[in-house]
């Protein structure tokens, strides 16, 4: 198999961009790197494309190297044909090469192996003839002897059945049929252990579906059911077909022998070919699923890590809480702590509630606090209640917001807070981190294991490894795809720079507290441990503000520096004219000049001089800050019994899942908008119509007090719009 054309097939990309994008990577160019420098080289295939080729890269050579593997094993036996060894070597997936594998594989004790070492593989073979003269019980009286425990004719025949058996069921091309065949007929089904117990099962209590049609958040329910003993699931075929497919296959007539042949085949299904059909089945469909899932969680990671910033407001982080009180804490615009506290505001009334409403009062005034960040956690109604009329009575415009606390309790619980905030404790950390997650979702969140944010759909049942890989790519890409600031970065957020390491990272904070703020890139050299390659990959990554040379203010690679300085004089500018708010004509100086002439000029493609124009533009741009500001909410706030069927809200969309999406709409509990209620036209999977982070107008259809559930639509109930 030709590795990088397959992979170029099935991504739908020429040769030569899988061919170079291989080579990239095998030279251990980290994925953002070439995704941001080396786009003349692969044609400009972006991270995701590039990550989606890796893994299918290191699949495909995991088959081959097992498919190796296993000719290698067959050889050594000595039953390896040229036919054998072709199908193998043909063979798409695992699947099919353990398949091809299976009847040669070294087995444990089974009722074939028995009957082999009794001496009955020859009576299995006159059997499997299906001669219609043949007599199998005269035949079966040759087999007896009492050494080797055949005693009997009904003894022997039944061995020889079992060894024609599991030979059936080992039969690679059979299996095959069979798995598609359960795949496009089969039924999924799934009873109660205990149909009286009340579980958040109880929907799949007396369920059942087609195969083909079970959807991927369907199959993790159950299988979590399955796991927890609440449900048992099993798949079935319509009646008496899947043997008829094995007999069919395999018996020949209606003679003594061809009857005993059935009677093998029928053994061969339901005991051992169906059962290991059926796990596999399974195995796909929780596969499957859990891959969508994958895809999912990172696509929702990725909208969040990726969420405009609140730039240049100094925050109040409110961590809500009941009998320990609302932990405060004022952060200023870089995120520095400017003043901790508690405050009981969710409890009673009387004197204390007062008191801690003069803490918060007295924090905002006093550092002139403009957004006030308030954890969604317990008590977060009460204290968001308190903090929107204290927002009432101050002397200047403030709002807040109420976020997603996620994962605040694991970070400030972690080594990395207890290093970042000794002299603060737990509770007073995610405080700080619930203030600086509005301020910068990107900076805070990175310090928090992706797992812990909470934006999937049954994320803990999700492969570890698979899905730590994708979830660590997704961070990489947002941190990367943004920058950082050399000089005020967290370790957290340089250490998921391309090229850079925890032990690096380390070194570059050390390097930083020894010597001062760096003042060119140059000086990363300096860094102990960061070599020659580790600067090619993190360079035009890491951001030096007020640096000698303007270009390390931007994501220009050291590299194409001279290619910049060229580009800037053929467009009539000088280094120096490029100050720190860019230099807003060069794109259109650089389409009059023509970009092919500038690239031929400066000696890169235009790509590059696409992206280093974009830069001198606007130097250190952030991405982010194009996009919509948060939904700041200062008004009066709503209860769910507030709410009313066609009530019309803003809200933001703070998870998606594969049945919808969940909108926070100012009422504590998010509100679901179902798939079939997202849009008037057919929605085939809800990341097509909206993302994390996005601010949506929502119309209220159901409000279930009891069960705390809102219904939402986004459906128009304009009949031009229904067409």
């Amino acid at each position: 198999m030709n590795i990088n054309n397959k992979i170029a097939e099935e991504l739908k990309l020429r040769t030569e961009q899988v061919d170079r994008a291989v080579e990239l990577l095998d030279d251990g160019k980290t994925i953002p790197f070439i995704a941001r420098y080396r786009k003349e080289v692969t044609g400009s295939l972006d991270d995701q494309v590039l990550r989606e080729l890796d893994t299918r890269l290191q699949y495909l050579r995991k088959l081959e190297a097992r498919k190796d593997e296993i000719i290698t094993a067959i050889d050594g036996q000595g039953k390896l044909t040229e036919e054998l060894q072709n199908k193998i070597q043909n063979a798409e997936t695992l699947v099919e090469a353990e398949d091809l594998y299976l009847p040669y594989r070294p087995k444990r004790k089974t009722r074939a192996s028995a009957a082999i070492a009794k001496g009955l593989e020859p009576l299995a073979r006159i059997i499997m003839e299906q001669n219609s003269s043949t007599n199998p019980i005269k035949e079966a009286e040759a087999f007896l002897n009492s050494e080797l425990d055949v005693n009997t004719v009904e003894e022997a025949i039944q061995g020889a059945k079992d060894i024609l058996a599991e030979e059936m069921a080992n039969n690679a091309d059979l299996r095959k049929q069979m798995r598609k065949f359960t795949q496009l007929s089969g039924t999924i089904y799934s009873k109660a252990a205990d149909a009286e117990a009340e579980t958040p099962y109880q929907m799949y209590y007396d369920y059942s579906e087609p195969v083909e049609k079970f959807v991927g958040h369907r199959i993790l329910a159950i299988d979590r059911g399955e796991r927890e003993n609440v449900l048992k699931v099993s798949i079935a075929l319509p009646e008496g077909k899947g043997e008829a497919v094995m007999i069919r296959k395999f018996v020949k007539n209606s003679s003594p022998c061809g009857e005993l042949v059935k009677e093998a085949a029928e053994d061969a299904f339901a005991r051992l070919l169906f059962p290991a059909v059926e796990r596999e089945v399974r195995r796909e469909l929780t596969e499957t699923a859990a891959e969508a899932a994958i895809k999912v969680f990172a696509s929702n990671l990725r909208q969040l890590l990726m969420g405009a910033p609140l730039k240049n407001r100094t925050v109040l982080g409110v961590d809500p809480g009941y009998r320990t009180g609302c932990k405060l804490a004022v952060v200023d615009v870089t995120g520095k702590v400017l003043d901790t506290g508690v405050a009981y505001i969710t409890i009673g009334e009387g004197a204390k509630m007062e008191q801690g409403k003069e803490t918060i009062k007295r924090m905002i005034n006093k550092h002139h606090v403009t957004a006030v960040s308030i954890g969604n956690g317990t008590a977060s109604r009460e204290a968001e209640a308190v903090v929107a009329g204290i927002l009432k009575d101050i002397s200047h415009e403030a709002a807040y917001m109420v976020v997603s606390e996620a994962g605040a309790s694991v970070y400030s619980a972690s080594k990395l807070a207890a290093e970042e905030f000794p002299e603060y404790d737990v509770s007073l950390r995610s405080a700080v981190s619930i203030a600086r997650r509005l301020q910068d979702p990107l900076a805070e969140l990175v310090k928090i294991d992706p797992q812990a944010i909470g934006v999937g759909q049954y994320q803990h049942d999700m492969p570890k490894n698979e899905l730590k890989a994708a979830l660590d790519g997704v961070v990489e890409d947002c941190v990367n795809h943004v920058g950082v600031d050399l000089n005020t970065a967290s370790f957290s957020l340089l250490s998921h720079i391309a090229g850079i390491n925890q032990s690096i990272a380390k070194n570059i904070v050390a390097y930083r507290s020894e010597n001062g703020a760096f003042t060119d890139r140059k000086q990363l050299k300096k860094v102990a441990k960061l070599g020659p390659k580790a600067f090619e990959q993190c360079a035009g990554f890491l951001r030096v503000p007020g640096a000698k040379n303007p270009l390390d203010n931007t994501a220009v690679h050291p590299e194409s520096y001279d290619a910049a300085k060229k580009i800037l004089s053929q467009c009539g500018f000088t280094l120096a004219d490029l100050s720190g708010t860019g230099l807003s004509d060069i794109s259109s100086l650089a389409e009059k000049q023509g970009l092919d002439v500038i690239a031929d000029n400066a000696g890169v493609g235009v790509p590059t001089v696409k992206d280093i124009v974009k830069e001198l533009a606007k130097p250190g741009r952030d991405p982010r800050d194009e996009l919509p500001p948060p939904l700041m909410r200062s008004g009066d706030i709503m209860e769910m019994k507030d709410l009313k069927p066609g009530m019309e809200l803003v809200g933001t969309v703070r998870n998606v899942i594969d049945f919808g999406c969940f909108v926070d709409i100012g009422v504590h509990e998010d509100g679901l908008v179902h798939i079939s209620q997202l849009s008037n036209r057919r929605v085939k999977h809800p990341l097509d119509v909206v993302k994390v982070g996005d601010v949506v107008k929502v119309r209220v259809l159901d409000v279930d007090l009891k069960r705390k559930r809102i219904a939402l639509t986004m459906r128009s109930d304009s009949p031009k719009d229904r067409k």
